[in-house]
């Protein structure tokens, strides 16, 4: 069975239909890139699959096991967020409290696996640095290593890489690779379509009005949406 089989799923935004009828499924250990213009309806999908939002219609069945605290997420980032009074160390811990259950400290397995995922990230020596001190790339490694923190299955990454520099970008391609090649399941939203034929397995791309596509790399480059969008992308 599939970790997460969306079927003739349909989801409304401010009382607005954005996506109808649509049906996917994400298997254990894919990384699947979900694109499409502004206001298809990326980020209210995700926010489904978090069960966050109900579906209008259709159903989102969970593999047997799979758990919303088993799920990491990271959300396009806001401008309070960037401004958040806490140190480094403080964030990524953060991403422990839905397996701390109720108890009212952090364990150590907690705290190890917050030191863990500040090493692969490579933000280890910042941990007590200020988090609205940081960079914008530095900040994305800590709310990622946070998202880590909480994905003991699956991760749910909504534009993670919107607005950094080219080098940062593809420095945090490599590291969510690497994640998905250690078997971390991944969904990620990105408007960048070179960079998803690059690091996708699977690709669904949502239209405002028009068929979803949904299937492998090679399926998309030789579908006529990929060819539009990609011819598209490489007159830019």
């Amino acid at each position: 069975m599939a970790l997460i089989d969306c079927r003739d799923l349909t989801l409304s935004y401010d009382g607005n239909v954005v996506l109808s009828r649509l049906s996917f499924q994400v298997e254990d250990g894919d990384c699947l890139y979900v694109l499409g213009e502004n206001g298809c309806g990326k980020s209210t999908l995700l926010k489904a699959m978090l069960s966050l939002k109900s579906p209008d219609g259709g159903e989102i069945v969970f593999q047997e096991g799979l758990r919303r605290g088993d799920i990491g997420y990271l959300p396009q980032q806001t401008e309070a967020q960037k401004d958040f009074p806490a140190n480094v160390w403080e964030v990524v811990l953060s991403g422990c409290l839905n397996s701390r259950g109720l108890r009212p400290f952090y364990s150590k397995a907690d705290r190890a696996r917050a030191r863990a995922n500040m090493e692969k990230l490579g933000i280890a020596d910042l941990s007590r640095a200020c988090f609205r001190e940081l960079s914008g790339g530095q900040q994305r490694r800590v709310l990622l290593a946070r998202a880590l923190c909480a994905a003991k299955r699956l991760l749910l990454l909504d534009e993670p890489f919107a607005g950094l520099d080219p080098v940062i970008t593809q420095d945090l391609y490599r590291i969510v690779e690497e994640l998905s090649g250690e078997g971390m399941t991944v969904v990620m939203v990105s408007h960048d379509l070179a960079g998803a034929v690059s690091h996708a397995s699977r690709i669904l791309h949502l239209q405002k009005n028009g068929p979803a596509f949904f299937g492998t790399v090679p399926e998309y480059l030789n579908s006529s949406l990929g060819r539009r969008f990609l011819g598209d992308a490489g007159n830019d």
